[in-house]
């Protein structure tokens, strides 16, 4: 989640700073050698949206993925976009200010929250790693919450692999990136940890070498 404000967890990396939020489409494709915005298209299109689904875009930034996201949607369908930076709100809404089925809110999602509808499909990508693993607890929490009967969730994020066992130089720029909550990310096994909160018919697409993950859940 990518917020100006005060942060909860000081040695957390998806908080960003405002220069961060206000450029971080261009500071992710910058990052990925320019293969960022291909990468998003590549795993939306892996979500198989339906025209009528309703999805929930957790941490959802500057509004790109759900920009994606609305191609695969009839006007039955619909987003709604949540994160805690106002720089992030005006880029969401200036980016989708012609779809009237997309819609943000300014919510933290770390913490518990209700809203009046459940959702087909929840989208967080590269968000729950910046995270206490208390923390991710609650995040599923809201998750299973919103999510209807038969419903799937969707992580996009760094894969389960060990850092020492990396080529040096990922390693290095991993370590200079990321913060530790990342490294304690990498080390669970996820699979395992949503079949906890009732979650099964797992399946995954990986990228970058096996090292990013779209792992795909459905609430049982």
């Amino acid at each position: 989640m990518k917020s100006k404000t005060k942060k909860l967890y000081p040695e957390s990396g998806v908080e960003l700073n405002p220069f961060m939020a206000k450029n971080y489409d261009n500071i992710m494709n910058i990052a990925s050698l320019g293969l960022y915005h291909g990468f998003i298209h590549k795993a939306i299109k892996a979500m198989d949206i339906k025209p009528g689904d309703k999805i929930l875009d957790l941490g959802c930034g500057t509004g790109l993925n759900a920009c994606i996201m609305k191609k695969y949607l009839s006007d039955n369908g619909k987003i709604i976009g949540m994160d805690v930076s106002s720089i992030m709100e005006k880029q969401f809404n200036k980016r989708c200010a012609k779809n009237q089925n997309i819609e943000f809110i300014r919510q933290r999602i770390d913490l518990p929250f209700s809203l009046s509808e459940k959702f087909n499909k929840i989208f967080i990508s590269f968000v729950i790693h910046g995270f206490p693993h208390e923390i991710r607890q609650t995040i599923l929490k809201n998750i299973s919450t919103h999510l209807k009967p038969g419903g799937a969730l969707f992580i996009l994020d760094f894969a389960e692999f060990d850092m020492n066992e990396m080529p040096p130089l990922y390693r290095f720029f991993f370590k200079k990136i990321e913060c530790k909550y990342a490294f304690d990310f990498i080390k669970r096994d996820w699979k395992q940890i949503l079949t906890n909160y009732n979650f099964s018919d797992f399946d995954e697409l990986f990228f970058f070498k096996n090292y990013v993950r779209l792992l795909k859940a459905r609430e049982n």
